[in-house]
């Protein structure tokens, strides 16, 4: 299966939303205003096990706000996370297939709902299965930091990815969102994965920032970008949870870098102190920033467009509004 199959889903879809389609944004942050405990190594992915009808309502939200893409609960949901807490694998593989399903229900629910009405301007969405770097299995912040020890290589980190993979691909979502990757050994681990898996919807790549410049490794994007460039598995790359005034700066580092489709999804800008679990007081965006700097982000270059942390379906329909105000 060659490029253009591997990616005409998603590159339809940027499409008919106007060259720029619009992603979900923060779950956690969202979960937490519907009263869920998430303070838990589990963090989101907490809810497939103790509160599965508020993740629907979530995406339900964000439906309803624009969002093209619901990217799923899945982000720190792993199986060795799961078999931590005491959960048999064959229910925590069970765990990852609902995050896959809950999605899929509330998008044909919504869907249903709007699609034979003359006056909204909503496209189909599609499900993107989130799979989080071993940093964010690890929660002590090194999904913002890259550094894994010496212990670490690329056959472990596949060996890490692969089971969540196989079973969030066999639960049916319409493509991966691979997500904070924060060093170059991860983004090839995924791609192998990839390739080995013999993958065929598309994947994004994002990766995460600390500095605006690098990867958290300190690694460049160009070399973090150079490997993913010569594979057709991977049909878009880009940023995510970065602060959302490195996004502009970025996106025109990743044009002279890779001719694929770019994804940036910043937080509000708020700073994570992945040690101490909580957010730090810093300078943020609020929607109207969103708003106004998500047209910059997509004329600078961006396909697809979304918040991250500490963004909430308010954001997202004031990007989904500009970014489709004339179609």
């Amino acid at each position: 299966m060659g490029f253009e199959s591997i990616s005409a889903k998603l590159d339809d879809l940027i499409q008919k939303a106007g060259g720029c389609a619009v992603v979900d944004g923060g779950f956690a942050t969202q979960l937490e205003t519907h009263g869920a405990s998430i303070n838990d190594p589990l963090w989101s992915a907490l809810c497939l096990i103790k509160d599965p009808h508020l993740i629907k309502q979530v995406h339900m939200e964000y439906l309803e706000a624009g969002a093209d893409i619901l990217v799923t609960s899945s982000y720190q949901a792993t199986l060795p996370g799961f078999v931590s807490r005491g959960i048999p694998v064959r229910e925590a593989e069970l765990l990852l297939e609902k995050s896959v399903k809950l999605a899929v229900q509330a998008r044909n629910k919504f869907w249903d709902g709007v699609k034979d009405t003359t006056s909204h301007n909503y496209n189909r969405a599609l499900v993107a299965a989130s799979i989080g770097s071993y940093g964010a299995y690890l929660a002590d912040g090194s999904e913002y930091s890259g550094n894994y020890g010496p212990d670490v290589n690329l056959e472990k980190l596949k060996d890490f990815h692969r089971r969540r993979l196989q079973v969030l691909v066999n639960a049916g979502p319409d493509l991966l969102a691979f997500e904070t990757i924060p060093n170059k050994l991860e983004a090839q681990a995924c791609l192998e994965l990839l390739e080995e898996e013999n993958v065929n919807i598309p994947s994004w790549i994002c990766f995460s920032s600390v500095d605006g410049v690098n990867a958290p490794s300190g690694e460049s994007f160009q070399e973090c970008l150079e490997v993913l460039n010569k594979s057709d598995k991977v049909a878009a790359v880009g940023i995510n949870c970065a602060p959302p005034h490195f996004v502009q700066s970025l996106i025109q580092t990743f044009k002279k870098t890779t001719d694929k489709a770019i994804v940036v999804y910043p937080n509000s800008g708020e700073t994570w102190d992945g040690i101490a679990k909580k957010w730090m007081p810093s300078k943020c965006f609020d929607d109207d920033n969103f708003k106004a700097y998500a047209v910059r982000w997509r004329d600078a270059g961006a396909k697809l467009i979304g918040g991250c942390c500490r963004t909430t379906p308010s954001t997202i329909q004031s990007i989904s509004r500009v970014l489709k105000e004339k179609l």
